[in-house]
């Protein structure tokens, strides 16, 4: 586990679940409850009506944030995700005991929940692991901890990853280091000139004041985002050009990105990882136009990763593939923020573990990352458990043709299709974001 720990030395105390009203959309005729775990994190829980102890659904959330936990923040998973309590599942979500970086402390937190619930409302029948986004990589995590491939059967049944974070953290946050490089090459205002210079895979100086309006102020005076394409100057439209060609992310979320590589590396390498640099980018090379990309690879910045720190980083994050839960995933195609390339190398890391038979992947004709159409999380669940409790591996086709089955449930305002593209594949990550030097 990363650094930090410290952090939860004032966790209130634990207390069991209260009964609390639910929020909207979940249904009325739920039972949500809320507490604290005693180790610093908040949690929410909701069971549906007529429940029996059937199917608990363990949220693993995204992120990570970089407060402290807040309650409101599971509240709002919990609306989001409010699709598994109407598809009849039973739903607990933790805020993790601290914020910032630390999966395998997330994953851990997860489980402590699980206790909780069982503890309080007695075992389910099943137990799921869903994990969205960053929290794709806790759940998978936490699958291998409590559920290892040869081991002694765990508390979880099946595994499911939306949207993942996966591969580790050293795999998916390298490019925001090419970000970090290729913005300050192009626009010189993170940090300006006349600002304190750091290194930039520090993310920020401690003491630094600088706000996310300040930031998105500083990306609009370079490159025009936050204005219309029309109002935006010719320079301003050639270095946002420059950035988006080198770095292949859309410009929609360029600021979204460069905050996670501003605060998040703040927090993941000044205060989990001791000041050491887990990212490199010696010999990378950036594509860009014919007559920019000599002189934009000869000026950006270069920076050799600390085997340490990437080692700890690896240690924290990195899935191992060894575990025994038949997994799914579902991935949109033009995911923004996860990469869908990133589920690319996670195959590649469960096939090398001898648990790729146990991988159903699926991937999604939408361009969303923090949530996908309603139907296709049913029809998700009700694969996961035919897999478990009939033994039938599901395809992306027949999931395909469970949404479809399922849409008339869960589409009331016509606006959740189904948009699962059963043939298609992902190319691999280094078509996206450029090889590492070892």
């Amino acid at each position: 586990m990363l650094g930090g720990a410290a952090a939860a030395q004032a966790a209130p105390g634990p207390t069991a679940p209260r009964p609390t009203a639910c929020p909207q959309p979940v249904p009325d005729t739920a039972r949500c409850y809320t507490g604290a775990d005693g180790a610093g994190a908040f949690y929410w829980i909701a069971i549906p009506k007529d429940w029996n102890r059937n199917v608990l659904v363990m949220h693993a959330h995204g992120g990570p944030e970089t407060g402290p936990p807040k309650l409101a923040r599971s509240e709002e998973d919990l609306k989001r995700w409010a699709i598994t309590v109407k598809a009849g599942h039973a739903w607990a979500g933790s805020t993790y005991r601290r914020g910032g970086y630390g999966v395998t402390m997330a994953a851990e937190d997860t489980e402590r929940l699980r206790r909780i619930v069982v503890r309080h409302f007695g075992e389910p029948r099943r137990t799921l692991l869903h994990g969205q986004s960053y929290g794709a990589g806790v759940a998978a995590k936490a699958a291998e901890l409590y559920a290892p491939a040869g081991g002694a059967k765990g508390p979880y049944d099946g595994l499911l990853l939306t949207s993942g974070v996966l591969g580790g953290g050293n795999a998916a946050y390298d490019f925001r280091l090419d970000l970090r490089v290729v913005y300050q090459y192009v626009c010189r205002n993170h940090p300006r000139p006349d600002e304190p210079q750091y290194p930039l895979w520090q993310g920020l100086p401690m003491d630094s004041t600088l706000t996310r309006k300040e930031l998105a102020e500083r990306v609009r005076e370079c490159t025009g985002v936050g204005l219309p394409a029309a109002q935006r100057s010719p320079e301003q439209a050639a270095r946002l050009k420059t950035i988006l060609t080198a770095v292949k992310i859309p410009e929609r979320s360029l600021l979204g990105h460069l905050n996670w590589a501003t605060w998040l590396f703040q927090d993941l390498v000044q205060t989990r990882l001791g000041g050491r640099n887990p990212f490199g980018n010696i010999g990378v090379v950036y594509a860009a136009a014919p007559a920019e990309v000599a002189a934009l690879n000869a000026g950006v910045a270069r920076y050799a990763a600390d085997p340490q720190a990437k080692g700890a980083l690896a240690a924290d994050s990195q899935p191992t593939g060894r575990t025994a839960l038949p997994t799914l995933s579902l991935h949109a195609i033009d995911d923004p923020t996860a990469f869908v390339e990133l589920e690319g190398a996670y195959r590649r890391i469960r096939d090398a573990a001898g648990t790729g038979d146990l991988l159903v992947q699926s991937f999604s004709a939408e361009r969303e990352h923090s949530y996908l159409s309603d139907p296709e999380y049913p029809a998700l669940f009700d694969a996961l458990l035919d897999w478990i409790d009939k033994g039938e591996k599901p395809t992306p086709e027949r999931i395909a043709a469970r949404c479809a089955a399922l849409r008339p449930r869960y589409d009331s305002d016509g606006k959740n299709a189904c948009h699962i593209e059963p043939g298609w594949q992902p190319p691999a990550l280094e078509s996206r974001v450029p090889s590492r030097a070892p």
